[in-house]
């Protein structure tokens, strides 16, 4: 398409659907908003003593369900739509078949936000749709994986935990037809150990000693098969012990895993990445996973020996906001500057909300340890939200307009 017909279709449908990753980048950048700003008026509506409209299910639970099933997939889906014909030497997925992802995913989240803003009843046909937009995905990706024999063990690894995932929605959306309640927290649970830490170890695994070796000279990878299932087999072992509700004995699955992912950090020399801004924010990002994951290992020791509490809510922050939303604008701002024909460099917006996330992560952490932790939990909101707008503002700008290379994608 000539550039002067691509600027005329700027804002189009058919250009915002040029790519998977345009697509499905441009809904969860929405929801990123959406779901943080509904967070944060529930915390608002707690201190000041609010009336707050009726939740569809527990409002916390929900806040997971949100975060985990509506706001992080988006992404996960945009970014392996795109890459796992790459990865297999693979025919790229077909524009119906990611439109089709697009349409149920789209729809399905927004029937979601309806139910948690005063129409409980809406939950299951959002629940409905977004996961008939992920067995949809899941097919695609399938069937790219039997074309090439099921050989490759990053794109397996992706798939099967975007298969966990999916049983996690459906879990929910059982409960929300009147099945057991208590399958909620539990698939909240599945959502961090079995999809979200083991799909964003499987990419860092593969992409950052690729990346680093690009923009490092005499860089030496090293991503051993070994590392990756043995963190599938910790991070299970993890949630094991979560679904049996023993977080006195998560440390037998916490402390090795959080030895074997500071020995995979440092086996990726992030001393050698002061340089692009692009390389460096991935290592600081990745620094987040074998903290919250020493966390973890701490509390559940000192639930053990002490018999106290388990304060889980910090080590989960941590992961969660330390690890899954940087990591987010890491990988997001790559994938968005390079698939839109701009330079791969950190920008200063980007930069804002990487150093934004970094401050909530810690505010959010202590806000555990403090006497009176609401108005912590409001002001990492806060921070979150101000350090992510302008991101996700130019984000969705650069999804609506034609790349700047006219080339098409």
């Amino acid at each position: 398409m000539p550039q002067a017909d691509l600027k005329r279709s700027t804002l189009s449908g058919p250009l915002l659907l040029n790519a998977p990753h345009r697509a499905m980048f441009f809904v969860g950048a929405i929801l990123l908003i959406a779901g943080v700003t509904w967070w944060l008026g529930v915390l608002a509506a707690v201190w000041r003593g609010w009336a707050f409209v009726a939740q569809p299910l527990p409002v916390g639970w929900m806040h997971g369900v949100v975060m985990q099933y509506a706001v992080l997939p988006p992404f996960i889906m945009g970014f392996l739509l795109t890459v796992f014909p790459r990865w297999l030497n693979t025919a790229p997925v077909p524009r119906r078949v990611y439109a089709a992802v697009f349409s149920l995913i789209l729809g399905g989240t927004a029937c979601l936000f309806i139910s948690i803003c005063g129409l409980p009843s809406a939950l299951p046909f959002g629940l409905g749709a977004m996961l008939l937009g992920w067995m949809v995905a899941i097919a695609i990706l399938g069937t790219h994986l039997h074309r090439q024999q099921w050989k490759d063990v990053w794109a397996k690894s992706a798939w099967l935990a975007l298969v966990i995932g999916a049983c996690g929605l459906a879990m929910i959306l059982t409960a929300s037809l009147g099945g057991p309640i208590g399958w909620v927290p539990a698939a909240n649970h599945l959502a961090t150990f079995g999809l979200l830490l083991p799909v964003y170890f499987t990419v860092a695994h593969r992409m950052v000693p690729f990346f680093s070796s690009n923009a490092i000279k005499g860089y030496t990878v090293v991503r051993p098969l070994a590392s990756l299932v043995a963190v599938w087999v910790l991070s299970l072992g993890h949630l094991g012990f979560e679904l049996l509700d023993a977080p006195a004995w998560r440390w037998i699955a916490d402390v090795p895993m959080a030895a074997l992912l500071f020995w995979q950090w440092l086996a990726w020399q992030p001393w050698k990445a002061s340089r692009p801004g692009l390389l460096l924010v991935l290592y600081i990002a990745l620094a987040w996973l074998p903290v919250s994951i020493g966390f973890y290992a701490i509390d559940s020791v000192h639930q053990m020996v002490s018999g106290v509490g388990s304060r889980a809510l910090a080590p989960l922050h941590a992961l969660t906001i330390g690890f899954f939303s940087a990591m987010l604008v890491a990988m997001v701002t790559r994938v968005t500057q390079g698939h839109s024909g701009r330079p791969l460099t950190m920008g200063v917006i980007p930069w804002l909300a990487f150093v934004g996330i970094q401050l909530a992560t810690l505010v959010r952490v202590l806000a555990e340890y403090a006497a009176l932790p609401l108005l912590w939990y409001i002001s990492a909101a806060s921070l979150w939200l101000l350090a992510m707008a302008p991101w996700v503002l130019r984000a969705l700008w650069i999804y609506l307009t034609p790349r700047r290379d006219g080339a098409p994608g």
